[in-house]
């Protein structure tokens, strides 16, 4: 297998990474609700997709004491 014969500088380290870096997730807003979500994904908040309700959400009723 083949070795480095020199080390690289920093420089030219740092330059290599500087693609490396982490892009944040796109969001959209939902046509039905308003809220963020990813693209091309079903509205956690709402259910709908393209205009059209796919999931049915269950709705947590608080306990009162």
């Amino acid at each position: 297998m083949a070795h480095p014969k020199r080390r690289h500088s920093n420089t030219r380290t740092r330059t290599r990474r500087a693609h490396d870096f982490i892009t944040p997730k796109s969001l959209s807003a939902c046509s039905h609700c308003g809220a963020k979500n990813i693209p091309h994904r079903i509205c956690p908040q709402c259910g709908y997709y393209k205009g059209k309700q796919r999931v049915t959400l269950k709705v947590k009723e608080d306990k009162k004491k």
